[in-house]
Formats: C-alpha cells, sequence, structure tokens
C-alpha cells in the first residue's frame, strides 16, 4: 500500500509573498481557494488576460494584478508560486526556475511538478482541518471536506476559545500543562471498547 509522506504545515500567507501564474479558470479557483482560507494573503498574479471574477476580487483583497507574459523576475521576493496557466511548456518554466531559486511551487494538476497541494480544508472559528490524498483524488477530498464540515459542531470554537483561557491559568512546566489539558480534553473523543 502507498503511503502518504507529505507533511502537513499552516502558513501565514498574510507574511509570505505568493505568485500565481495564469489568469484563467483555473488560476481563478486557486486564488478563490487562497484567499477564502486566509483573506489577507499576499497575493501577485500575473497573466497576459484576466477574467472579470479576478479583476473584482483584487478590488476586495491585497491582490496586484500584473497583465504581461511570464517572466523569471517576477519570481523576485516571492515564498511561494502556483503557476496555472492553460501552457504546459510555460508552467514547466515556472517549475524550473523556482527551483532554481529555492521557491516553493505547485504547477496545477501535474503532481510531479509539485512541492505542495492544496488540498480540502473544513474551517470552523480558529479551528482549522487539511485534507490531503496526495495529489490521488481532489474530488475525495473535497466530499471528505463536506463530511467533516457537517461533523464538526459549529459551537467548537467556543471550546478552543475556553481551553485557551483555562490554559493560561494552569500553573507548572510545559509537560505539566498538556498532561492537565490532556486529561481535561479526553472526554472530547468517545472510544467504544
Amino acid at each position: 500500500m502507498e503511503r502518504n509522506e507529505l507533511y502537513p504545515i499552516f502558513l501565514k500567507v498574510s507574511q509570505l509573498n505568493v505568485l500565481i501564474v495564469g489568469g484563467g479558470n483555473v488560476g481563478l479557483e486557486k486564488l478563490t481557494f487562497l484567499l477564502k482560507s486566509s483573506p489577507n494573503a499576499q497575493v501577485q498574479m500575473v497573466a497576459k488576460e484576466f477574467l472579470k471574477d479576478t479583476e473584482e476580487l483584487a478590488q476586495k483583497y491585497t491582490l496586484e494584478l500584473v497583465q504581461a507574459a511570464y517572466q523569471k523576475e517576477y519570481l523576485e521576493g516571492k515564498h511561494l508560486v502556483i503557476a496555472c496557466t492553460d501552457n504546459p511548456k510555460v508552467n514547466e518554466e515556472v517549475y524550473h526556475d523556482c527551483k532554481e531559486r529555492s521557491i516553493l511551487v505547485n504547477v496545477a494538476d501535474n503532481p510531479p511538478f509539485c512541492d505542495f497541494y492544496m488540498g480540502g480544508i473544513v474551517t470552523k472559528g480558529n479551528v482549522k482541518m487539511a485534507i490531503s490524498t496526495n495529489g490521488k483524488s481532489p474530488t475525495t477530498a473535497k466530499r471528505l471536506r463536506q463530511f467533516f464540515e457537517d461533523v464538526i459542531p459549529d459551537n467548537i470554537d467556543d471550546l478552543v476559545q475556553n481551553l485557551n483561557e483555562y490554559r493560561k491559568t494552569l500553573k507548572g512546566n510545559f509537560e505539566e500543562k498538556v498532561e492537565t489539558l490532556n486529561e481535561f480534553t479526553k472526554g472530547l473523543i468517545n472510544k467504544k471498547d
């Protein structure tokens, strides 16, 4: 059985410079996905032309649209790049340019040319879950996202906030605080023997 060896992290994209190369439907999808999860993301988009919906998003968010063909100069100062033009040669050029500069890159719908995947995300207040199928089935990730959105109670954020306040009152070292919180939250999981 193949194993998913991806390491999940949560990026503060409001503190990173993101470049999206491509202004078509896939670019809009990637942008929308990013902004839904991180509305303060710092994004520059480069494309020969943009969809009307993308231009509207640029009015609402921290989004810079550059109407031009891709050039490697656009990688300057970027931390994360998503390539999603309708030209596979341009996408692969973006990939190789990013690799030369140690910039994390995702080439849409081309797993071998991805350092990361944009999986399904469930958000309930401060609680956020990311779901990955190792690039094999975005549809499965979508269905799992829908499942967890239904299963996780809407008031989960109240619990998180209350536990945060409780944590501040705890005495002792890090291990003792963790042990206390582990005991306190055991009841959240109903295990059947």
